[in-house]
């Protein structure tokens, strides 16, 4: 498999074991009734639909992650995030697909979220279903501490004769889940060649990272607009531009991304990381109806309001050739349950639009 793999990443100069568990390429869909009202030629990156575990992108940066797991003999894979994180689902999922245990450590980042819906279904559901074993942080937002505490249950495994492998949270550690989206910058390029703009959610700031490095790697200028969903912009700036750095340095390559390619904009705008308000879930149900797509309130769905502020601002021009990046995250929908029905009844009827939503 490793070999198959070499030699169809030979475009992009990749040489680094792989375990192949996403479905690609995923599709690139137009969006016509969005793009009229924006006045965009507006597609969507479907890349919640790369298959396992309900897709999302985490299935993509996961890829290398596992392939160095399986060459340096795991037999377990830790991994820290939120109550519903995509990536402890996603992890579990891959670990079932590969044959390994996996232990995830759910850290409590939004303590104002105490429905049982929260805590009990969506991705922590689906990582019960996976038969991840589970441990509970208490801090919240630290990812140090969180490291420190997962690296702690590693060594308790190691002693018990298993070889943990952890994949880790700290933005110092080396962005194997960046290598993934080379591929689908690669696949973007096939797809799409003349797009203008690329729009995604940027949170562990990977994915924008490898789909902003690929792209300069294969000829394109086109902007990569990340809408930070957890940190300050000028933090996530910084974040992803030493992502950028040290994919070069992974990849023994050239730094082809310059301190302007890097580009971040907020996507909080007065709520914290996995706190939708209710113009945000008002939003989301507006999408839904104008052109049936689903969005989660975490990521794609501050992302995608992102783009209505990114268009609003003149930033995105009219008549802009735009491609939004689905990153997933979908499973989380059912954790915010409640406060989508508690929306509901208040929601205006469908035909109202998505820019007056914004």
């Amino acid at each position: 498999m490793q070999e198959s793999c070499r030699q169809a990443c030979a475009t992009l100069n990749i040489d680094l074991p792989r375990a192949v568990l996403a479905l690609t390429p995923t599709p690139l869909e137009a969006m016509p009734n969005l793009g009229r009202e924006l006045a965009l030629d507006l597609r969507v990156k479907r890349d919640d639909l790369t298959g396992l575990a309900l897709g999302g992108n985490k299935i993509r940066q996961l890829e290398y992650y596992f392939g160095q797991a399986l060459a340096q003999g795991s037999t377990l894979v830790l991994v820290t995030g939120a109550i519903q994180s995509n990536y402890t689902r996603a992890t579990a999922a891959a670990a079932a697909r590969l044959g390994l245990r996996c232990h995830v450590q759910l850290e409590n980042r939004v303590p104002s979220m105490d429905s049982p819906f929260y805590r009990q279904s969506g991705n922590v559901l689906l990582g019960d279903m996976y038969g991840a074993s589970v441990s509970l942080y208490a801090g919240l937002d630290d990812e140090m501490g969180a490291d420190a505490a997962i690296r702690e249950i590693a060594a308790r495994y190691r002693a018990q004769g298993q070889v943990p492998y952890l994949i880790p949270l700290r933005p110092d550690s080396p962005p194997l889940g960046s290598v993934g989206y080379l591929h689908a910058a690669e696949e973007l390029l096939a797809q799409h060649g003349n797009a203008t703009h690329y729009v995604l959610a940027s949170g562990s700031g990977q994915t924008q990272a490898g789909l902003l490095f690929g792209l300069r790697s294969l000829g394109s200028q086109a902007r990569v607009l990340g809408v930070s969903v957890r940190r300050d912009p000028r933090a996530q700036h910084q974040r992803v531009r030493a992502h950028c750095a040290a994919l070069a340095a992974l990849l023994d390559r050239e730094l082809v991304v310059a301190e302007r390619d890097v580009e971040v904009f907020d996507g909080n705008v007065g709520t914290a990381y996995g706190l939708p308000d209710a113009g945000l879930l008002r939003l989301l149900m507006q999408v839904a109806r104008t052109d049936g797509l689903l969005l989660d309130p975490v990521y794609t769905g501050k992302a995608f309001a992102g783009l209505l502020r990114l268009r609003e601002q003149g930033e995105i021009e009219a008549g802009a050739r735009v491609v939004f990046i689905h990153t997933g995250g979908l499973p989380a929908v059912f954790a915010y349950g409640p406060e989508f029905q508690a929306e509901t009844g208040r929601h205006e009827p469908a035909g109202q639009s998505v820019g007056a939503m914004g």
